[in-house]
């Protein structure tokens, strides 16, 4: 069994541009696989309980996971924490230092939930850094342009890992939709064929 769990970003959503593109690609050309895509808690220790135990649950499963921004510092946590492999879209690697700008109230603007950035999710995310990683099991993917985070931080903590360095673009990713073959290919997932007498 394959399961792929999509990690979506801070202040994002499994009702996101990205998340719904990847669901949608996947239920298109891989309906054997289960897609996985939760609504991730604020804190980030909660959030990566709540990753994990979606995990446990079928642990003989081959679990493939897909980042976003800060949903790709998580996916490289579990991906050496469970030897998974992952792709990164525009990934954040030093998330602890930038949250320090969003300390206080904020807004969810896909849920509407209000909650509180705390100097504790600093700390807690701090923890989750992986300093050394497995350079086999990423496919990274950067734009210049993005314009929340610094793209040349991934390039050099992933550049022993197969990087995709997109000139231009923003935090956005633009033109995702076209990379999913690349994703699929990575995860050495073959085209989905329809029998004859389902044609």
């Amino acid at each position: 069994m394959i399961n792929i769990l999509y990690i979506h970003g801070f202040n994002s959503s499994p009702r996101s541009m990205k998340a719904e593109l990847t669901r949608k690609f996947f239920a298109k050309n891989h309906p054997e696989i289960n897609f996985h895509c939760p609504q991730i808690a604020s804190s980030p220790h909660t959030a990566i309980a709540q990753l994990e135990a979606i995990i446990t649950l079928e642990p003989q499963a081959t679990w493939l996971l897909i980042g976003s921004s800060l949903g790709g510092y998580f996916a490289t946590y579990l991906a050496e924490t469970y030897q998974a492999k992952a792709a990164l879209i525009n990934p954040a690697v030093k998330p602890f230092e930038l949250i320090k700008g969003y300390l206080g109230e904020q807004v969810n603007p896909y849920t509407d939930e209000c909650y509180q950035v705390k100097a504790q999710h600093i700390v807690e995310l701090k923890a989750l850094e992986q300093e050394r990683i497995s350079n086999n099991n990423y496919l990274v993917m950067v734009q210049t342009g993005d314009e929340v985070l610094d793209y040349q931080q991934a390039v050099e903590k992933y550049r022993q890992c197969q990087l995709a360095i997109v000139q231009g673009g923003d935090h956005s990713f633009i033109d995702y939709e076209n990379t999913l073959p690349n994703i699929a290919s990575f995860f050495n997932l073959p085209l989905y064929q329809p029998n004859d007498q389902n044609l």
